[in-house]
């Protein structure tokens, strides 16, 4: 709780530095949901010429685009400098959060925080009208509200894993950022499409080396259409604690190897 409270500290300090550019904050908000919107946009055009893509109707493939839109902004809100670690093991800056009274990671996340209210705000945009149209074809009932919420919190918890154990190869690499493009923005792009449209070896790679697919499509399966049980679920949830708690030990690992650029 004392980290917590830390944490919380250190993220209103960073809100208030970032409000002193009232315009370049909320016009770097509302491109980041333009970009989000033109994205769906061009999915949406295609639904709508051939009706659905491998059975996905636009509604379910909105459901899907729109889970993963809200677990990335959250991840990237709540840990945005997790992504960026390069540009500290490149210019030293990483020895500064060293010295501060709190642990290394916990500076990290509250450093440049990133309010990503654009992409939050679309994100719950495109799934209320996906959502409202599923309850409409009588895909959805109430249950699916809850459900999606912790779809969403268990996704974002994912993504925040996936980028932590890119990020600790820095320690050994130093330079990532081809690698994070690979983890994590070409994983989590093909995601937001139903993974049944790509060929299996694609599948098994989004499903188990770099396991993206466990952030919506894999608990879409259940709350959706109702397949393969409530295991689906939970394999989900398994999925983002084993993976965000490998993320968690390869960080101590790493820590414990750094050596600083000496600047």
């Amino acid at each position: 709780m004392k980290w917590l409270r830390m944490y919380r500290l250190l993220v209103l300090a960073s809100l208030r530095s970032r409000m002193q550019y009232k315009f370049n904050f909320w016009f770097s908000s509302f491109m980041a949901a333009l970009i989000n919107l033109v994205e769906f946009a061009m999915l949406a055009i295609i639904l709508l010429k051939f009706g659905h893509i491998k059975g996905w109707s636009l509604a379910e493939a909105g459901y899907l685009y729109a889970i993963l839109t809200l677990s990335k902004a959250i991840y990237r809100t709540v840990a945005s400098d997790v992504h960026h670690l390069e540009k500290y093991l490149v210019s030293g800056d990483l020895d500064s959060l060293l010295l501060r009274p709190v642990p290394v990671l916990l500076g990290l996340m509250s450093f440049n925080v990133s309010f990503r209210i654009g992409e939050t705000i679309q994100g719950i945009a495109v799934l209320a009208v996906s959502m409202q149209a599923l309850f409409a074809a009588g895909q959805l009932n109430w249950t699916s509200i809850p459900l999606t919420g912790m779809v969403i919190l268990s996704g974002s918890l994912l993504l925040f894993g996936i980028g932590l154990l890119t990020a600790t190869a820095g320690f050994w690499l130093t330079r990532i950022e081809e690698l994070q493009n690979i983890t994590e923005d070409a994983a989590r792009t093909a995601v937001q499409y139903p993974l049944s449209i790509y060929p299996k070896w694609m599948q098994g790679l989004l499903l188990t080396v770099i396991p993206v697919a466990f952030a919506n499509y894999v608990p879409s399966l259940y709350i959706l259409r109702g397949e393969g049980g409530l295991w689906l679920l939970l394999s989900a949830f398994a999925a983002a604690m084993v993976v965000f708690g490998a993320g968690l030990f390869m960080w101590r690992v790493g820590i414990s190897r750094y050596q600083s650029t000496g600047s």
